[in-house]
């Protein structure tokens, strides 16, 4: 692998997957336009992006027939304020598609992307300024991640437990995740569109990327009882 250019010369892109349904959320339509606190969830994700003075711009992948999105996210507009209606049919293939307009803007190999979820509308500025300071130097890249605090059962096929396995070592992988633009690539074209995160397909390749603690606060919303809990979050801010 080339040794990492100087750090002056690598940009930092965030780009953030949009074109999902939800449909475990229940929220009636994608459940990244779902309101809370006054906003959709994606305007919550994207304001605190547009917070770190670090992006050099900020990528949203939409859906091909996306037409709620300027309506739900009247804030996000300005030169470092990016969107292409490229998604895909997984989360994999719609950044796979995002990273080819990333580097159709002027982006290249070297540049890093920050890969983050529509609905983890927590997100502080701080945990990705962590994420930039913890990576920008590394060999590999990384992504925030909380250490498994409680005990983890396996499951068997009739819903009763089937094990208990040690927790030791285990973290739970949140976003942003940040890697560089073309080894990205790379690793999204072996891996195939079920990846279930970047982080995967770079291991696929045989790397190991960085984990960086995050915070408790970074959930995604998955299911119906996380829209009330991020309410209550995000009123209490």
């Amino acid at each position: 692998m080339p040794g990492p250019a100087s750090r002056s010369s690598r940009r930092c892109f965030a780009l953030v997957p949009c074109a999902g349904v939800g449909e475990r959320a229940q929220a009636g339509g994608p459940k990244q336009y779902a309101r809370i606190a006054g906003r959709a969830v994606v305007a919550h994700t994207l304001a605190a992006l547009a917070a770190v003075p670090a992006l050099d711009a900020v990528l949203v992948v939409l859906a091909g027939d996306d037409q709620m999105f300027e309506r739900q996210a009247p804030a996000f507009y300005g030169g470092r304020a990016w969107v292409a209606r490229c998604g895909g049919a997984t989360r994999a293939a719609s950044v796979t598609n995002g990273l080819a307009e990333l580097r159709r803007r002027g982006a290249s190999d070297d540049d890093w992307v920050l890969v983050h979820d529509a609905a983890r509308c927590l997100l502080r500025p701080a945990w990705v300024e962590a994420l930039i300071d913890a990576c920008i130097d590394d060999d590999v890249g990384g992504l925030l991640a909380l250490p498994l605090a409680d005990t983890l059962k396996e499951a068997a096929s009739d819903g009763r437990v089937a094990a208990t396995l040690p927790r030791e070592g285990k973290w739970l992988a949140q976003t942003p995740q940040m890697f560089r633009l073309g080894l990205l690539q790379r690793a999204l074209a072996v891996a195939g569109p079920a990846v279930s995160d970047e982080s995967s397909a770079i291991e696929a390749l045989g790397l190991a990327p960085k984990l960086v603690r995050g915070d408790a606060e970074n959930l995604k919303l998955t299911w119906p009882a996380d829209f009330a809990l991020a309410a209550r979050l995000l009123e209490t801010r």
